[in-house]
């Protein structure tokens, strides 16, 4: 990128212009700018400040013709007038001028058709190297004709100190001018701004293309199988994709366009706290030189605590998808044969594993159910039900049934079979029973991949209606039935009944008058048993 260009955006009197350097090069800077330090294994290792995680009451879409029409308002996409936009976007250019620059060109989305140019601008130099861990890095041919779709001005240490007068939450400011292609960030210096701002783009822009973005993860068979995981936070989305027999097509973000699934990225962001190398080898291995680790705790020498929570529980790395040996190296495969649901059921009354009707897979895809447990925030005493749509409802601009539309149409147009798993709890509620085991997990998963699972014999669950196993290879047939499990059977129902009514209570927000999104019959019904 030249000075012209950085100064027809309006950041003026620029130093150096590091642009597309190596890794090499990136960690001496990190290294001269004193904002990293390093490990004993060599990697990088940055603090990200107060701020050690999203901020997504601070997120906003400029509210302008004709994004504005397609855009889902609300607490999750919250408007910003174009005047307060543009006010910020010279607080934010004003920060970057004056200083050496960082940019950084990548593309998001491995499918030729449908992957976008991003480019991110930064005064600081970690956060360079957090993007082109992150994204997918162009050839040396591509750099020298790229051309940006979409430009990050990343300006985190400017504030808004107006942000009363601009009926804005705080200081902090992430916002996005679809119109104009341009995203600023202030405020916070957390690098997972980028990569989810980035993949509320994406998920605006794709569906509007006839395509599907999703927030799950993939891998592949050696026979060409694609599998996608749907699911939440602690559902087991990222361990359950690393299968030793599979490759790893991505662990977070893909896209599903006419010629098959796409990793949107081409690095990871894992979550390291209380890292095993014996249970998460593949993420141990992948912390070397070219990592980059966020606010861990180490000592004098280098040696990092992972079970050290000190900064925040979230701490992470991220890395090239490369560091992981078995990945796809193409970041991509033919149309998916199987989609998983993963829900930590922390009531303990979901079976480990049923397979569901179209009309099912719809009302569970825009249920996006999983369950905290008790301890894990204040106040916290039982378990409590978490919802959110398409698995993944932070980050979508447009209304969740665009989504649910296009995953039908897929599911009939591939004949994609579609099963919901439970890695939570049996046996009782969290406190009560036990965690489903990975081994149990692991074995369903296995028998939904190799296609085992449709040779046995099923039958239905009252209230909830799934289709669960009666036996299935290698899983204890006690806990298929989760009503088998419970030593409580009058326990059983009552929390059972809890759940679904939870269920139906959430899923009202799509019982509109002649809508075709009401898939409320498809999902539990609550009814008297003898």
């Amino acid at each position: 990128m030249s000075l012209t260009e950085l100064e027809e955006i309006g950041i003026k009197n620029i130093g150096k212009i590091y642009h597309n350097i190596g890794y090499d090069e990136l960690i001496q800077h990190e290294l001269e700018n004193s904002e990293c330090a390093i490990t004993k294994k060599g990697v990088t290792a940055v603090d990200t400040g107060i701020f050690t995680g999203r901020s997504p009451k601070d997120k906003y879409f400029v509210d302008c013709d004709p994004s504005n029409k397609y855009i889902a308002w609300g607490d999750v996409n919250k408007k910003v007038d174009a005047k307060v936009f543009e006010e910020l976007l010279t607080v934010a250019k004003e920060q970057l001028s004056n200083k050496d620059i960082y940019v950084t060109d990548v593309y998001c989305g491995a499918s030729a058709a449908s992957k976008k140019s991003i480019r991110f601008v930064s005064e600081i130099a970690w956060q360079s190297h957090f993007v082109k861990n992150m994204f997918i890095r162009p050839t040396e041919s591509e750099l020298r004709t790229f051309k940006s779709d979409f430009t990050v001005l990343n300006a985190c240490k400017a504030i808004d100190a107006k942000f009363k007068e601009h009926g804005l939450n705080s200081e902090v400011f992430v916002m996005f001018d679809i119109e104009n292609n341009m995203a600023i960030i202030g405020g916070t210096w957390y690098g997972g701004e980028m990569k989810k701002g980035i993949f509320s783009m994406m998920n605006y822009w794709l569906p509007l293309e006839g395509k599907l973005s999703m927030h799950c993860s993939a891998n592949v068979g050696k026979d060409g199988d694609t599998a996608l995981f749907f699911g939440l936070s602690g559902t087991g989305k990222t361990t359950l994709s690393t299968d030793p027999k599979r490759r790893l097509i991505g662990d977070d973000e893909h896209g599903w366009d006419d010629y098959g699934v796409f990793n949107f990225e081409g690095g990871c962001y894992a979550k390291v706290i209380n890292l095993d190398p014996d249970s998460e080898p593949e993420i141990f291995c992948a912390i070397r030189e070219g990592a980059l680790l966020e606010n861990v705790a180490m000592n004098e020498e280098g040696e990092v605590d992972y079970s050290d929570d000190s900064k925040t529980e979230n701490t992470r790395v991220s890395y090239p998808i490369e560091f992981i040996d078995n990945h796809e190296p193409s970041l991509g495969a033919d149309h998916p044969k199987n989609i998983i649901f993963l829900s930590a059921d922390a009531f303990g009354v979901l079976p480990p594993v049923s397979k569901l009707t179209r009309e099912q897979a719809m009302y569970y895809f825009l249920s996006g159910y999983t369950a905290k447990v008790a301890g894990t925030e204040r106040g916290i005493t039982e378990p409590v039900a978490t919802f959110s749509s398409c698995f993944g409802e932070a980050f979508l601009p447009l209304h969740p049934t665009v989504y649910a539309k296009l995953l039908g149409e897929k599911i009939d147009k591939y004949g994609v079979n579609v099963y919901l798993v439970n890695t939570g709890w049996t046996g009782g509620a969290y406190g009560v029973g036990k965690r489903m085991s990975i081994r149990d997990t692991r074995a369903c998963i296995d028998a939904i991949l190799d296609g085992s699972i449709k040779n046995s014999e099923f039958m239905t669950t009252k209230t909830f209606r799934l289709r669960v196993p009666k036996t299935l290879n290698n899983v204890n047939s006690e806990i298929l039935n989760p009503r088998n499990a419970w030593k409580d059977e009058s326990e059983f129902k009552k929390t059972r009944d809890t759940l679904a009514n939870m269920f139906i209570e959430n899923f009202k927000k799509y019982q509109l008058e002649n809508s075709e999104f009401d898939y409320s019959a498809a999902g539990p019904r609550i009814v008297k048993e003898d």
